[in-house]
Order: structure tokens, then sequence, then C-alpha cells
């Protein structure tokens, strides 16, 4: 075999190597509005009775909660709790942790991580959310949107603009807190910078 067949047969391998890679992790579509469905979760953290949501949503329950990048199943401990990331699936826009924990909950911090691939770079998108009570969303390590008051879930009410996706896996990580009440609930979605929603993404649960 000559040099040029010897490379040409080593960068078939690590394409082949790369795509394998991609589909090793099983991957989602949003929804049709662009919102985001497949997480991985973190939750319940109970926090003191009299904890304050503006506090509680500026405080790192886990040391460098923006550089998140947990898998199904690993562990954490907070408070003195054990607690595991698990994967879950909206059934609406919205993620509804009480319903998901089967559980009412107040003064809670509930971790949510997805990975966003895409095949090349995308720009001037908009990342919006909605949260009820307060929120908080970073990607790639970045704080982008963040609401220190109680409020009941909108869709969108929040808008980070001028986002940009990094070709490959980018990391979202959505941190909410339950002042008390029946709801605790988040949404999130990319749209493009008219407000029309990105679907062409691929959701993963692994980095």
């Amino acid at each position: 075999m000559n040099t040029k067949s010897i490379i040409a047969t080593g960068v078939l391998l690590l394409s082949i190597f790369e795509v394998q890679s991609i589909l090793g992790s099983e991957e989602f579509a949003p929804q049709s509005d662009g919102s985001i469905s497949d997480w991985l979760l973190l939750a319940p953290i109970q926090l003191a009775s009299d904890s304050n949501g503006a506090e509680a949503i500026d405080k790192n329950q886990i040391p460098d909660e923006g550089l998140l990048k947990p898998k199904a199943g690993d562990k954490a401990t907070v408070g003195g709790k054990e607690l595991t990331w698990k994967k879950v699936k909206a059934t609406e826009y919205f993620l509804d942790l009480n319903a998901i924990l089967k559980q009412q909950t107040e003064k809670t911090v509930g971790y949510a991580v997805t990975y966003v691939r895409t095949a090349a770079e995308r720009t001037n998108l908009q990342l919006k959310m909605g949260s009820n009570d307060q929120g908080k969303v970073y990607l790639n390590g970045k704080l982008l949107l963040k609401t220190s008051d109680p409020r009941p879930l909108q869709q969108d009410e929040d808008v980070a603009r001028n986002v940009t996706l990094n070709k490959g896996v980018n990391v979202v990580v959505f941190k909410i807190f339950n002042e008390g009440g029946n709801d605790w609930q988040g949404c999130l979605r990319f749209t493009d910078a008219n407000g029309k929603a990105v679907t062409s993404l691929f959701i993963r649960l692994e980095p």
C-alpha cells in the first residue's frame, strides 16, 4: 500500500469513527414551535423554608453550575442529599417539574441540562425562556438569561438576542426555582431573529 492509500484509509477511518460517535447518542428533534422537550433533570434540591427566590437563583447550589455536563445516572450530593440525573421528556411545550417528580414542592431548585448539536454554526438566534418561578439559563458556560421575580409561566417572557450556537455540541443549563404553590415549570426554545422557530437542531442527552 502506497503512502497516499495509507493516508486516504486513515482519513476514511477517522470519518467513520466521527459518524459513529455522533450516532452513538440518541438524538431528538425540538417540538414544532422549537420548544426543547428532552432534558436531564436533577431535582428537587430542597432549600430552607424561608429561602428568598432572588437569592436562591443567584447562588450556585452546585459548584460551577453553568459548566455542568452530566450524563444520565450521574449522582450529585446537595445539602447532604444524594440526587441522580434522570432523563425526562416534556409532554407539552414546558417542563412540569412537580408532575415529573409526582409531588408538590416549594422552596426547591431544579437543574435541567440538554445538549444541542448543530451541523454548522448558527448565528443571530434568539433564546427564549419562560419560568415559574425564577429562572436562569447558561449556554456553553455563559449566563444568557435570568429572572429574579416570582411569576406564572409565560412562553418567551425573557429573550436573549444575537445568540450563537457553535458547530457541534452546545450545552444548555436551565435552572428553575419554585417559590411554592401548585406549579413549578420552565420552557425554552431557539428562534431566528424574526421569531421563527428553529427546529433543525439535534437534541441529545450526552455531551
